[in-house]
């Protein structure tokens, strides 16, 4: 099935030029090589610019000082995909963030980059999206979201979006449907609190507070997803799990838009869950870092510390 990624792409996207135009000039430090088509530069890594539309939004601090290390040691196995912005001379990040932050932690001051020149926002977003598929970088919630920004921002169907991610429409569907769980189960799987397998076993449960009842009880007693689809099966049979698994869980009031944003930035910065938990006066509280390991604890700290 990889082979087939992207295969439509040239449904959605328009056809190259017959007469390929002249290449982008090279900005100072950057080495040209490789061949026509597939063009691969040396650049300076701090004239490489985030990506605007990156649909991959969490990494963890351990696995990337552990890349950090592999790349010190052995180099970069892949080059990152850019493209040239000729008039602010920099490049804009398409796929590869992990390899470039990691790159930096290691201390490089160029990286091997293929540079695209993608025609749109939509093209960025699905070049962005196949390179970041083709290596199993993002989790299932981030591909979802980015299935849905297609879907909502650039107007594409399922039906146009399985061509171009070379899986069925059943996936796509089945991908899309982890964002009706709540914010709270899909954090858990993009923190790796719960599979994927977990999460479609929680969808079996249209009940909210059965399903939550379920999702507490697959994380604090780490059931397999066999167990979860076994105890999500119970529930679809009219089976009631204990009320206990429910306490004080059931009128949680939701959190403000503007608290649920900033989560999502310490989430980024730290690689792992955040809370921020305030008081009735919304003027004091507590912020809440969740690890799961002592390397998670140790990660943590040393982000804090810097």
């Amino acid at each position: 099935m990889r082979k087939a990624l992207g295969r439509g792409i040239e449904a959605l996207l328009p056809a190259a030029p017959a007469k390929r135009p002249a290449p982008a000039p090279l900005p100072p430090g950057a080495a040209p090589q490789g061949e026509a088509g597939r063009e691969i530069r040396r650049i300076p890594i701090d004239a490489v610019k985030p990506n605007r539309v990156q649909p991959r939004k969490n990494f963890d601090p351990e696995r990337l000082s552990e890349l950090s290390q592999t790349i010190k040691e052995h180099g970069l196995a892949q080059p990152i995909v850019v493209s040239y912005d000729a008039i602010s001379n920099s490049y804009e990040l398409i796929a590869g963030e992990r390899r470039l932050r990691a790159s930096q932690l290691a201390g490089l001051k160029t990286i091997e980059a293929v540079v695209r020149t993608p025609q749109s926002e939509k093209e960025r977003l699905v070049l962005a999206l196949i390179e970041n598929i083709q290596r199993d970088d993002l989790n299932a919630i981030e591909t979802a979201l980015a299935y849905r920004k297609l879907m909502d921002e650039h107007g594409l169907n399922q039906t146009q979006i399985v061509p171009i991610v070379g899986k069925s429409k059943a996936a796509v569907s089945n991908t899309l449907r982890l964002l009706e769980l709540p914010d709270e189960m899909q954090k858990a799987v993009q923190f790796e609190r719960i599979s994927e397998g977990h999460a479609r076993a929680l969808l079996m449960v249209d009940d909210p507070l059965e399903r939550d009842k379920l999702y507490k009880l697959i994380v604090e007693n780490h059931l397999s997803v066999r167990d979860a689809e076994r105890s999500a099966q119970r529930i679809v049979g009219g089976e009631k799990l204990p009320e206990a698994e429910a306490k004080g869980r059931a009128a949680k009031p939701p959190k403000p838009a503007d608290i649920k944003a900033l989560e999502g930035q310490l989430e980024k910065g730290f690689g792992t869950r955040v809370e921020i938990r305030t008081r009735k006066d919304m003027k004091s509280g507590r912020i809440v870092i969740h690890f799961y390991s002592l390397d998670d604890f140790d990660s943590i700290l040393k982000i804090i510390n810097k």
